[in-house]
C-alpha cells in the first residue's frame, strides 16, 4: 500500500544530514526526476535511477529506502512548488492584475519545470495513488479558499460571473499544456515561433483570452 503524502515537510521529517549526504541526495533526486518524468513511477526502477546518477544500487539505497521513498520526496517538493502561485493569489489587489500574475507564474513554471510537470501528470494519469489524500485535502481546501475570493469579486461587480473552480481548472490546463506537450507546441509553431519566445506569445494570448472574458459587463 503506497504511503499518502501529507503536509509534513522533508526537512522536518528527516534527521539532520551532513553536507555530503545532502549533496548525494540531491544528485539522486535530480537523476530520479529524469527517470520518473520519462518512464512514470511504474516504468521506473531503482537500477535505472542508480545508473542515471552514476551510483551503485547499494550506495543509492544508503540514502533512500527505495523507489517509493525517492518518488515521495520528489512529489512533496513538486507540490510545494506547484501550489505556491495559487497560495499567493489573494483579494488585496485588482482582480484582473491578480489573474494576470497567476497566469504568468503558471507559464513560467511550465517553462522552468517541464520535468516536474510531466512527473505530476504521470501520477494523475495513474489515478494519483500516492497523492490522492493531498488532492482531496490540502488542494481542495486551497481551491475552495481561492474560489471564495473569485466569488467575492463577482459579487462586487469587479469581474464577470463564471464558475470559479472551472476558471482555475482552465488556467491549469492551458498553462501546463506548454510543459506537458512542449514537443507538439514547438513542432506546430515551427522554427520561426517555436523558440523561447513561445512562452511570451502564450502569455499574451492567455491574458487576452481570460481577462477579456472576465472583464465586467457594462
Amino acid at each position: 500500500m503506497p504511503r499518502r503524502i501529507g503536509r509534513v515537510s522533508e526537512a522536518s521529517a528527516a534527521p539532520a544530514r551532513t553536507r555530503i549526504q545532502r549533496e548525494k541526495r540531491e544528485i539522486i533526486l535530480e537523476a530520479a526526476l529524469d527517470v520518473f518524468s520519462t518512464h512514470g513511477f511504474r516504468g521506473s526502477t531503482i537500477d535505472q535511477i542508480a545508473d542515471a546518477c552514476g551510483m551503485s544500487k547499494p550506495n543509492l539505497l544508503y540514502y533512500f529506502r527505495g523507489k517509493e521513498d525517492i518518488h515521495e520526496t520528489l512529489m512533496l517538493r513538486l507540490l510545494e512548488t506547484w501550489l505556491a502561485p495559487l497560495r499567493e493569489f489573494d483579494n488585496v489587489g485588482d482582480p484582473l492584475t491578480e489573474l494576470r500574475g497567476y497566469i504568468r507564474r503558471k507559464l513560467e513554471m511550465a517553462r522552468d519545470y517541464p520535468r516536474e510537470s510531466r512527473l505530476f501528470a504521470n501520477e494523475i494519469l495513474q489515478g494519483a495513488p500516492r497523492i490522492r489524500a493531498m488532492l482531496e485535502g490540502e488542494l481542495k481546501q486551497l481551491v475552495d479558499e481561492k474560489a471564495e475570493i473569485i466569488r467575492a469579486w463577482m459579487r462586487d461587480g469587479k469581474i464577470a460571473r463564471t464558475d470559479p473552480r472551472h476558471l482555475i481548472f482552465a488556467i491549469w490546463a492551458t498553462t501546463q499544456h506548454y510543459a506537458d506537450f512542449d514537443v507538439q507546441v514547438r513542432a506546430v509553431l515551427g522554427p520561426d515561433r517555436g523558440g523561447d519566445g513561445r512562452f511570451e506569445d502564450a502569455a499574451r494570448f492567455l491574458e487576452q483570452l481570460f481577462l477579456n472574458g472576465l472583464s465586467p459587463r457594462s
